[in-house]
This record gives C-alpha cells, structure tokens and sequence, in this order.
C-alpha cells in the first residue's frame, strides 16, 4: 500500500511516499480501505517539531502520522462485535499515539469508530473528527443552558464545531472571527460575532461562563478580565501558561485549564447522532488529492482556512 512516511522532521518536503507493508489487525482492530482522511494543526505541528512528533508516535523512524479517518471495512478482528466488513466508519483513531493515517490502509480499534450516517460523506466524515471531538470535550461536561459562552476564532476548525456544539446545550454563543467570516459564524447558530479586526473583546463583553481560547498569551489574559467569579476557561494550545495569567485567574477566580483531546468512542457516536440529525454540519474548506498532502499542510499553515481541510484517497 502507499504510505506518506516521515523520516525526520521539518518542511512539507520531507514527506515521502513510499510502499509499504499492509497492516496486520489485532483482536480489537478492524483493517480501513481509507477513502478520506481529516488534516489538523497538530498534523503539521507534529510534521514539524521533533519533540511533539516523538511525544505522539515514539522516536522509531520512518514515522505515518495522521488521526482523522473515514473509510471502509476490508477486515475484522476475532474480537470485533460492533462491525462487518462492507461497513463505512470514521472515527480519531489512538491520539495521543500513532494514528498511521497517511496511508490507504489503516489499523483502528474497534472502540474509536462508529458508523457513517446515510446523509454523511466520506469527507464530511472526515471532518468530523478530532477537530469536533475536541471541542465536544471542553464543552460538554462544562456548558449549561443559558450559559453565556465566547468561543475564539469561531471560523476555525474546532471553533466552528464548538459554536455549533455550545448552541446544542443551550448555550448563549458569541465568537470572534474576521469581518468576512461573520455571516459563516452566525450561520453556524452564534448569537453575537466580534470583529478582532476593529473591536476589543475584552471592552464588549462581561460576565461570561465559559471561554473556549486557541490562542493563549495577551487573548488568555483579556478572556479571564471578562469571565465571571467561577468561571472556566478551557485553552487548547499549551499547558505554559505565564504567572501573569496564572494571577489573574487566581485573583478572578476562574478556572484556566489545558486539555488533551483522547480518542473516545462514545464521543464519536455522540457526533455520529448530530450529524445524522443535522444538528452538526462540518463545513470543508479545501480538498487535496493523497499526493498533494504537502499543500493540504501549507494551507493549514497559512491561518487562513474557514472549517476543515480534507485530504482524499481516489
């Protein structure tokens, strides 16, 4: 089967497609005939930094990197109770580990997959997962009705699940975005955008629950000026947060925590249901052939996409 390896990291150069052997399934694992395959930051961030890429895959070279599948069944485990082959599933399969998505085939455990909905593609699939699983985790066990919840760069590829996921709660939802997006985000369901071109947060907003940060630093900071005594802060892009910010949180009173997203079954079927209803809808920005993963990684790189980006095997 065809392979993108990485034999060190660095630039989009580095990736090599090669043959390799087909992987062998274990009692749990179903064998995927990957049909599409979701790209996320961490995917180029892992590309890039030795010490992420080592934290997630192990320091054994040549590396397959990727987390985000959809597919088709081609073999099953003695194990396996919940699938047949013939099945479409996707799921984010073993983050934190190695994911092997780069690859037409693909190894997955049984319990980080569900079945594709009928009204679901397998680029819509795709999409659907470590991005919205993410944003599922830091919401749900945090977020209640009438919560009035600021999720950052609601345009984004977790940010525009998030919106969508808050609103599900019941949650009042504003978001930031650039002016050009404000129409998607309100699409989405938001019930307030902000312009980070021309406005300040931190001079609009007051008395918020809940704040969903990708960004850390100075945002960090002006999010807890605004959350409410008994607040949370969920931030996505690192545990380092200064003392400055560790003050202010201790002094307000809130909450500031870093996650890491775990792959998790149950949370896929909960996606699995919203989709089906249409209660989520991932929105796909561009498309890349297999080949072109190098480019799928650039334009993630350039801060610029809208939703998701989507790498198809044909």
């Amino acid at each position: 089967m065809k392979a993108i390896l990485l034999e060190k990291t660095g630039g989009v150069e580095n990736f090599l497609i090669k043959d390799v052997k087909k992987p062998a399934t274990k009692e749990n694992e179903v064998l995927i005939s990957v049909k599409a395959i979701g790209v996320n930051p961490v995917d180029f961030k892992a590309r890039a930094n030795e010490d992420l890429l080592n934290s997630l895959t192990g320091e054994q070279r040549p590396a397959i990197i990727g987390w985000d599948v959809s597919g088709t069944i081609v073999a099953i485990g003695n194990n396996i109770i919940k699938f047949k082959i013939g099945d479409n599933v996707f799921g984010m399969i073993n983050f934190p580990g190695s994911g092997n998505a780069y690859a037409e085939f693909v190894a997955a455990p049984e319990d980080h997959l569900v079945k594709i909905p009928k009204n679901i593609s397998f680029e819509e699939a795709a999409a659907t997962t470590l991005a919205a699983v993410t944003a599922l985790q830091a919401l749900k066990p945090r977020v209640k009705k009438s919560d009035r919840v600021l999720i950052h760069a609601g345009s984004g590829g977790v940010g525009h699940f998030a919106i969508q996921i808050a609103k599900s709660l019941g949650a009042y939802v504003i978001t930031t975005s650039s002016a050009k997006n404000k129409d998607f985000v309100l699409s989405l369901g938001a019930d307030e955008h902000i312009d980070y071109g021309s406005q300040k947060f931190e001079e609009i907003l007051t008395d918020i629950d809940f704040v969903l940060d990708m960004f850390n630093g100075d945002i960090l900071l002006n999010s807890i000026k605004i959350t409410k005594n008994g607040g949370v802060i969920i931030s996505l892009p690192t545990a380092d947060f200064s003392d400055e910010v560790l003050k202010a949180a201790k002094e307000r009173n809130v909450d500031v925590f870093f996650t890491v997203v775990q792959s998790n079954g149950d949370d896929m079927n909960t996606l699995k249901n919203m989709l089906e209803s249409g209660t989520l809808k991932p929105h796909i920005s561009k498309t890349f052939a297999f080949e072109k993963m190098g480019d799928a990684h650039l334009q993630l790189e350039s801060g610029r996409t809208v939703g998701k980006v989507i790498v198809t095997m044909k």
